[in-house]
């Protein structure tokens, strides 16, 4: 792999190289209005930061910027009173609408001015992104030039769910740094779901001490894993709070309802409908059935919740959920159904309709706003100043516009970044089907179904994180970025001013520098995807190469490094097997992030992992992490949870005597309702079950069984080998398995076939 920093030092070699480039710095966002000046202007150590006097505000963006510039270049920076060198004067001025600024840097100088205190940070960021063009320490010399700027929408921003996996602070004021420094300026955290219960209540202990922890799920047999969990004490929240302010971004928090309430109704489970909770439900994923009651009572506790959380949280808007709320709860109680009779509500869908006008009542009397996810449209009893956020696709957005509802864009699956970014072997797991950087740059925030008059109502948009499969906060990082880059410039730019191939070109550097701040991001987008055609009577592969974004490639296969005088790729070749493949993307000549190097021999093309398999269907296609073991690396299965069926397309089967397939077993740990029934199996020739192998996309005739047997007791991977068919040529292998039901749901690491 090439890292961001080397990869910026070549290209900006490149860069510098060309004068108009060199006096037009490369930023992200693309600002509104650049211009080349004359001349450049020497930052050193002798380099004074001016404020005027009094105004806290300029001061705090003053030290930000001697904060970015003192951990990326090692230059510190001084607030003084008066400086005989060239100085960095932040000046308050009126610049336009919210969070505008400008910029000016010449010889003598650099002024950035704005009427507001976000618009003195995004000046200075601004000016940041110019010192660090080019990776290095110390004094640098910025090119003279302009800039005039305002982002096109005020809502840019990026939610973390904190509850599904528990995020140390350090990793969120990290986050908060990383979206700083991309203008992104709302942090929506999602802080309780039916998984657990991240935020302190004083006056509710129990929410945090039953429900901030949990055992995750293991499968029948396998080690139970550590209990995993955390909460953020109100001290640790107003600390963060105060940090993101700092750094122009305001927090919103989200407390779910009427559904998701698991976790608090594990802690008082007199909140809930007296359904009980099977011991281990709160490790599982999915849509849960456990709602909040509509008793009077329930409704104090989330108006005491609500006013702890608002105490903590400065921000207008107070998210209270409302999706996925299953009612099959609702219409089980007999409680339930006759307060609805005695109030003459006609089902369910009125009656959370009718609860979250009561919240919403609850939050205006505070000074706060409502803001919830796209359900809480339906029903008719949507609080006047209702926010929506605009999940299932835009017709959320587009309904409440029309309506007069102010209105965030978070579509699934586009904007959802627990999607994996693409199919290599070291992608996280998460969703299968892949949304790449292009994708997510190519989103549009208006729909164009709503008209003029009403399009002051889209606010914005975010992309949320959804950490189901997130365990780690590494893997947090590699899921936002650069995908949220991409929405950051989409938040920020005119839609006019949008290039993805320009795009490409100011992320590698922004990456780069993001770096220095403690960002490791994910290569997906540049990655080199080799593919190989390979016929088993032959000893030549025909190789194909590519990457998501379309950059040129170098290559070489004779083991050599790949250099400036290497191939450019630009149609498949035929090598000889065994090779040495290396290959690197290029951007200006120089390579960026994402080169391969691996031996190719006639052995590895009998292999595939289950990444390079087809799913046979693709009802909730999934990479799931193993349960074991409980440190250190885990396998991680892709796999359709509702059909564990693989296939291997053209597999080289002419010479293949057996097949290996190397399995492993995870819990079938989700709550998907009645379509649980609705999972078959081919019923077992063996108490353990077996791996099947049919020909021809599942249609064709049984070329193999494995037994499952040696796998039974083992939690960790096995590999089952058996006799294959003869069968001439390729084939399309289709694997599956014999099973009695879902515990345990057996998945595919590789599959390979033996000469």
């Amino acid at each position: 792999m090439i890292s961001f920093a080397r990869s910026l030092a070549a290209l900006g070699a490149v860069l510098a190289s060309t004068s108009a480039l060199a006096q037009v710095p490369a930023l992200l966002p693309v600002p509104a209005e650049v211009r080349a000046g004359q001349g450049a202007l020497a930052i050193g150590g002798k380099t004074g930061l001016l404020v005027p006097e009094g105004d806290a505000g300029a001061r705090n963006a003053a030290e930000r910027f001697a904060a970015l510039v003192a951990e990326t270049r090692g230059l510190k920076l001084a607030i003084a009173p008066r400086a005989a060198a060239p100085a960095i004067r932040f000046v308050r001025a009126a610049t336009g609408k919210p969070e505008s600024y400008r910029l000016d840097v010449t010889p003598r100088g650099a002024t950035i001015t704005a009427g507001d205190d976000a618009g003195l940070l995004y000046g200075a960021v601004t000016l940041w992104q110019a010192m660090t063009q080019v990776p290095g320490k110390g004094a640098v010399r910025v090119p003279a030039f302009g800039v005039v700027d305002a982002p096109r929408f005020g809502w840019r921003g990026l939610m973390l769910d904190s509850a599904r996996h528990f995020q140390s602070p350090a990793y969120v004021r990290k986050l908060i740094d990383w979206m700083a420094v991309n203008k992104l300026n709302t942090f929506h955290w999602h802080l309780v779901d039916d998984q657990g219960w991240r935020i302190e209540i004083k006056r509710y202990p129990k929410l945090t001490e039953v429900s901030g922890w949990r055992h995750p799920a293991t499968a029948a047999g396998a080690p139970q894993l550590p209990q995993v969990g955390g909460f953020y004490t109100q001290d640790e929240i107003r600390a963060i709070v105060a940090y993101a302010a700092a750094r122009g971004i305001r927090i919103v928090p989200e407390i779910e309802m009427p559904g998701h309430a698991l976790a608090a109704i594990r802690a008082y489970p007199e909140l809930g409908t007296g359904v009980a909770i099977p011991p281990g439900t709160e490790s599982d994923w999915g849509v849960f059935p456990w709602l909040y009651n509509v008793e009077d009572s329930t409704f104090e506790f989330l108006e005491n919740v609500l006013d702890e959380v608002i105490d903590l949280f400065p921000s207008k808007y107070i998210h209270v959920g409302g999706d996925e709320a299953v009612k099959d709860q609702w219409k089980g109680s007999p409680r339930i159904q006759e307060r609805m009779k005695a109030i003459g509500i006609p089902d369910e869908t009125a009656l959370q309709a009718l609860f979250m006008h009561r919240i919403g009542e609850h939050l205006t009397k505070r000074g706060r706003k409502l803001i919830g996810w796209d359900e809480i449209l339906e029903g008719g009893e949507v609080p006047a100043d209702a926010t929506i956020t605009s999940w299932r696709g835009i017709e959320g957005a587009i309904t409440a516009a029309k309506s007069g509802h102010d209105a965030v864009l978070s579509p699934a699956p586009t904007l959802y970044v627990n999607h994996r970014q693409g199919m290599g072997d070291n992608e996280p797991p998460g969703r299968l089907e892949v949304i790449d950087l292009k994708t997510v740059y190519a989103f549009e925030p208006i729909p164009a179904e709503i008209p003029e008059a009403q399009r002051h109502h889209v606010l914005g948009l975010q992309a949320n994180l959804w950490t189901e499969h997130t365990r780690t906060e590494e893997r947090a990082s590699l899921q936002f970025f650069p995908r949220a880059a991409a929405v950051a410039e989409i938040g920020w730019s005119a839609k006019g001013k949008r290039d993805f191939g320009g795009f490409v070109e100011r992320v590698v550097p922004q990456m780069a520098r993001m770096r220095d701040l403690g960002l490791e991001a994910s290569t997906a987008a540049f990655d080199v995807k080799p593919s190989f055609d390979f016929a088993p009577s032959s000893n030549r592969v025909t190789v194909s190469l590519a990457n998501q974004v379309g950059l040129k490639m170098r290559y070489t296969t004779d083991g050599s490094s790949v250099t400036a005088k290497s191939p450019v790729y630009s149609r498949p070749f035929v090598a000889k097997l065994p090779f040495e493949l290396k290959a690197e993307p290029i951007l200006a000549g120089r390579p960026v992030p994402g080169g391969i190097a691996q031996s190719v021999t006639r052995q590895s093309l009998y292999r595939r992992s289950d990444e390079a398999l087809k799913t046979c269907t693709n009802k909730v296609v999934l990479a799931l992490e193993d349960d074991y073991p409980a440190s250190g690396e885990r396998a991680v299965f892709v796999s359709d949870i509702f059909n564990p069926c693989w296939l291997w397309e053209k597999a080289p089967v002419g010479d293949a005597k057996q097949i290996a397939v190397t399995v492993g077993q995870i819990p079938f740990n989700f709550q998907v309702g009645k379509d649980r029934d609705g999972i078959k199996f081919m019923p077992p020739e063996s108490p353990e079950g077996e791996f099947v192998v049919y020909a021809d996309k599942c249609q064709g005739p049984r070329l193999a069984t494995l037994p499952l047997a040696p796998a039974a007791g083992n939690p960790g991977l096995t590999r089952l080998v058996g006799s294959l068919a003869p069968r001439a040529g390729t084939a399309t292998l289709c694997i599956t398995y014999t099973a009695k039901g879902v515990e345990p749901l057996w998945a595919i690491d590789a599959v390979e076939l033996v000469p």
